[in-house]
Parts: C-alpha cells; sequence; structure tokens
C-alpha cells in the first residue's frame, strides 16, 4: 500500500512555465529579483528580466534555431542565467547547462549527449569551451560568450547579446500556453544526472514536472498547517545563492521559486566560505540552501565565529547526506531552523521535504511532497510494511521526469509502466518521516550485512580534527571491508594517525562496521558542487590501494 503525503493534493496547473511565473493580467515589479552579490547595483526585476527572456526567445527564432532545439550553457552564476534557463524553456526549447569545472572531454560529452544547437559559454571557460567543440565538430558559428559584462575577450566568437532581438520587436511576442497535456509532454530542461558512479544520463524534465515541484515545494517550505499564517516569512525574505545554476536545486530555488514568490536573491559567481558569511551579514540573508560541505565548514572552522548570522532563520539542505548530529550542532549553535529534504535530478529537485515551520532533530528528510507518493520496497522486491526497515524509494508523482533523453532503455530500468520511479535510494520510514540510509550501489556488503558509508562518514565528522571525508567498500582477500579517505583540519595534520581514526570508529560501531578495510589521509574528499561524494574517483583510490593491502593481510595471516 503505497504511503501517500500526509497534505490533501495542491492544485498544480497545466501550463508553460512562464504562464506560471508571470501570469497575464499582473503588473510586473520593478523591484530587484535577481542581484549580483558582488555588486547589487547590477540587478534585474521581474519586469525587466521578461523584456530580456522575451528579447533571447525571439532572438533564437531569428537566428533559425526551431522549437525543441537545446541551448547548452556553461557558465558561473550571474544575474543573467535565469534570463537563458527561462527565455529557453518558455519558448518550447531545451535548457541543459554544463558545470564549467569540467574538462573538455566532459563538455564535448555533454554537447553531443543532449544534441546541442547554441552553445553559450563564459570567457573564462571559452577556450575549453572551444576546445570541447572541435573535439564533437560543433560548429563554432554557434557558439556565443556568455557574460554579465562587455565582451572584452575572443573578438572572433561573437557575444551573446548579438542574438538578442530589438525590445520593438521581442515585444509582441507571446509564448505557447502549453495548456492540458502540452505541458506535461513538452521537455523543458535536460539535466544531467551527477555522474559519480557512471555517465552521466540526461533527464527529460517537462513544463509540468517544474511547475509542479515548485508548487509543491512554496507549499511545503510557507503553507502546510503548521505555518503561522499571521507571520509568514515571504514578505520578508532574502536569499543568497551559490548553487550552480546548471543543478536542478539551484533552478528550483534561485530561478523558480524566487521569480514565483518576489524574492530577493543575491547570486554568488561561486562559493567562497567567508564571503559567503560575510554576504549573510552584510545583506542581512534569511534563508540559504546548502549542501552538507558547508554544514561541516560552519561546524569545523574558525570563520564561522567571526560573522553576525543572527539574521539567518532557515537553512534547507539537499543534495547529499546530513547526519543528525551535524544538523542538531549547527542549529544549536546559531539558533536556525534546518530542514532536509530529498530529492533527485530524476524528480526534477525535491521529492520530501521537512516543513519549513517545523524543528527537526532527527535527521530526517521530512515528508512526501503533496501530490506524491512512494513505496519501500526490500532486497526481495516485497514491499516493506514495517516501521524503520530500510527498503528502496519507489516514487511517484508529478515531478516524476519524463525518461531519459535518448535513451529508452535506462528509461525502462527505472520506471515502471505504472509510473514508478525506482530511486536506488535506501530509506526507512518511521513515525511519519522518511530517513535516508544511502544510495543502494553504495552499500557495503560485509560478512552479508549492510553497511552504509553515509553512516561512517557522519560519525567520522564528529572526531576532532576531520575535516571530511569518504568511506567506500575494498575487496581483500574476497572480502568486502569498509575503508575511509579521510581529510584533516590544518591542526590535526601530523597529530592524529590512520590508527587513531580506525579506533575512534571501532568504539562506536557494531564489529561489522569496523574501518577493517583501513584509513588513508587525503588532501581533499573529491565532491560535486552539489555535495555528492565522487565516489568513481574514491573507488579508483581503492582499486589502486588494494594490491597493495592485499599484500598486506597475506603477510599477517
Amino acid at each position: 500500500m503505497p504511503r501517500k503525503s500526509p497534505y490533501p493534493d495542491i492544485d498544480i496547473p497545466h501550463c508553460n512555465l512562464l504562464s506560471y511565473l508571470f501570469p497575464g493580467g499582473e503588473k510586473l515589479s520593478s523591484t530587484p529579483l535577481w542581484l549580483d552579490a558582488l555588486d547589487p547595483s547590477k540587478s534585474l526585476s521581474p519586469a525587466e528580466a521578461l523584456i530580456w527572456i522575451r528579447r533571447l526567445a525571439v532572438g533564437f527564432s531569428n537566428l533559425g534555431i526551431p522549437e525543441e532545439s537545446t541551448i547548452m550553457l556553461m557558465t558561473p552564476n550571474h544575474i543573467y542565467v535565469p534570463v537563458v534557463y527561462l527565455a529557453t524553456v518558455g519558448s518550447k526549447r531545451r535548457f541543459t547547462g554544463v558545470n564549467p569545472v569540467f574538462t573538455p572531454k566532459e563538455v564535448a560529452y555533454q554537447l553531443k549527449a543532449s544534441k546541442a544547437a547554441v552553445f553559450l559559454v563564459h570567457p573564462s571557460s571559452l577556450e575549453k569551451g572551444l576546445e570541447a567543440a572541435r573535439r564533437v565538430n560543433f560548429p563554432y558559428d554557434r557558439i556565443y560568450q556568455f557574460s554579465d559584462n562587455a565582451l572584452t575577450t575572443n573578438s572572433a566568437v561573437h557575444d551573446w547579446k548579438d542574438i538578442l532581438a530589438s525590445q520593438g520587436e521581442s515585444s509582441q511576442w507571446s509564448w505557447d500556453p502549453l495548456l492540458g497535456d502540452a505541458s506535461s509532454t513538452t521537455v523543458a530542461v535536460i539535466n544531467f544526472s551527477s555522474g559519480t558512479t557512471g555517465l552521466p544520463k540526461g533527464t527529460c524534465i517537462s513544463h509540468r514536472n517544474i511547475v509542479a515541484n515548485a508548487a509543491q515545494s512554496i507549499f511545503t517550505r510557507f503553507y502546510t498547517p503548521e505555518a503561522d499564517s499571521a507571520n509568514n516569512p515571504i514578505t520578508r525574505e532574502r536569499g543568497l545563492s551559490f548553487l550552480p545554476m546548471y543543478h536542478a536545486y539551484s533552478q528550483l530555488w534561485t530561478v523558480t521559486i524566487p521569480c514565483k514568490l518576489g524574492i530577493p536573491t543575491y547570486v554568488m559567481p561561486r562559493f567562497e566560505f567567508e564571503e559567503f558569511l560575510r554576504l549573510i551579514e552584510a545583506y542581512r540573508i534569511t534563508s540559504v540552501q546548502l549542501v552538507p560541505p558547508v554544514l561541516i565548514m560552519l561546524s569545523k572552522r574558525e570563520e564561522s565565529s567571526k560573522y553576525n548570522l543572527q539574521s539567518l532563520k532557515h537553512i534547507m539542505c539537499g543534495a547529499a547526506p546530513l547526519s543528525r548530529e551535524l544538523q542538531n550542532e549547527i542549529s544549536s549553535r546559531f539558533d536556525v531552523t534546518i530542514a532536509q529534504g530529498w530529492g533527485m535530478t530524476e524528480v526534477t529537485c525535491a521529492g520530501t521535504m521537512v516543513p519549513g515551520f517545523l524543528h527537526d532533530n532527527t535527521g530526517s528528510v521530512g515528508t512526501l511532497a503533496p501530490n506524491s507518493e512512494a513505496i519501500l520496497v526490500g532486497e526481495n522486491g516485497n514491499e516493506i510494511l514495517d516501521e524503520g526497515e530500510p527498503g528502496e524509494i519507489w516514487f511517484r508523482g508529478p515531478q516524476v521526469m519524463l525518461g531519459y533523453f535518448d535513451n529508452e532503455e535506462a528509461t525502462r530500468a527505472c520506471k515502471t509502466t505504472d509510473g514508478w520511479l525506482k530511486t536506488g535510494d535506501i530509506a526507512t520510514f518511521a513515525k511519519g518521516v522518511f530517513t535516508i540510509v544511502d544510495r543502494n550501489k553504495e552499500l557495503i556488503k560485509v560478512n552479508g550485512l549492510q553497511v552504509a558509508p553515509a553512516e561512517l562518514e557522519a560519525l567520522l565528522l564528529q572526531c576532532d580534527g576531520v575535516s571530511d571525508a569518504a568511506v567506500v567498500g575494498i575487496s581483500l582477500n574476497d572480502e568486502e571491508r569498509p575503508r575511509a579517505y579521510v581529510s584533516l583540519q590544518p591542526r590535526a595534520k601530523g597529530k592524529i594517525s590512520e590508527d587513531d581514526i580506525v579506533k575512534f570508529v571501532g568504539e562506536r560501531v557494531a564489529k561489522h562496521k569496523r574501518l577493517t578495510g583501513g584509513v588513508s589521509f587525503v588532501d581533499e574528499v573529491p565532491r560535486l558542487a552539489s555535495g555528492k561524494i565522487l565516489r568513481k574517483v574514491v573507488k579508483e583510490w581503492a582499486k589502486r590501494d588494494t594490491e597493495r593491502l592485499q599484500g598486506n593481510v597475506k603477510a599477517k595471516l
């Protein structure tokens, strides 16, 4: 029997994303909406943004770029990224964003896999973009520099503003409203999965998916029955975003939701920890969306005490597991509500959330979003009914992707014919909330017992002197064992040994969870900008270490 959201279904309009954000008949605000965090004199109001959106949408048509074509963007964050996102999506084209730290090979892969027709590249990544284009024979005349400043580099590559239609021409443009089923079948975004374990896959997200997830998230954050209707913070909200807008998390919380609610959002080009703290103090920021590595920094770095963060009332945390201990430490220290959520690229962004007005100290990821349902499935393929027993989340709701782009086989493997998405995430359900255990494919099997790397990683972060940690399975004499890769804080280097770490964990966990695969110190744990550990890199380290460790084990035997 599927578990359903505790909240009643909400009304989710069938429409173009632009219709949802800019409904006809409403006067658009001239108050700054997206502001450059480093120079707030640079900003876009909703009224200004829509002018830019219209000009770019018409410009794509004048360029001969048909509907259903893919526009690919590679850039650090700046205030014009929402313009490209919304102009592309609203004109029935497909947006895909690529991480600017990717190698030319990785960029070339996404150029080809997404079937991009136009490639917008920030000047700081231009040489990399040109090399990627060369690798897949992408036409150079469809590459444009994308900066928020005047063009200062390679003048042989046109500036994106050359695409813009005149304001007069574009003022008459109207978007297809995508009524009825059209909003559910029209692809808006191709967001690529993180590729932490293999090649990234393009997830096809429809207009309906985005509108649904925005409406669900707004309800859960601001309007659940627990909400204080007389003291709703929406009118006082001020956001600060560093999350990259090529990622679903930021597309929802930096672009869509602020635009829908009129929340002023300061945009950082990239994350720098002390600058992040300074900006919270300077702009009296009230809410932020974070990933666990930033909370680790808040906990462990001295700069956290240098700035006044009293304006900060709400932290949303997602994209990777966050331990209950770390959540409660930060919440208590800074007197701030921390609400975890669970989601994935394949569910647009969010599947569960802790409601915005509840203080959670359990480490859970909250309840199902409205209009959503889930079941937990055991290793035997049967539905789990007992509370507290772990199983794979199968998820169904209006935010579930259409499928993987150009990959029907992968789509069939993860989506059932009746709409259930097999997420690969292991969770428990108890007392009305879900708690994430780990990714199914990441679980380590020790003598037939499951060990969740996320549990050990959370424990390692409690060890004094540990800055970050990643745990993977390593095979020694045909037995899988947990192995930790640990980065230390500068003050702890040379003072803490690998054996100290092994002992710390061994005193706190069951025998099968001990770090019998050993510990290795590393300069840095590799993570994506979303906060997810790049486990394929860590597994390569483990593979490299296996031969040496295998010899040590044999010698001891």
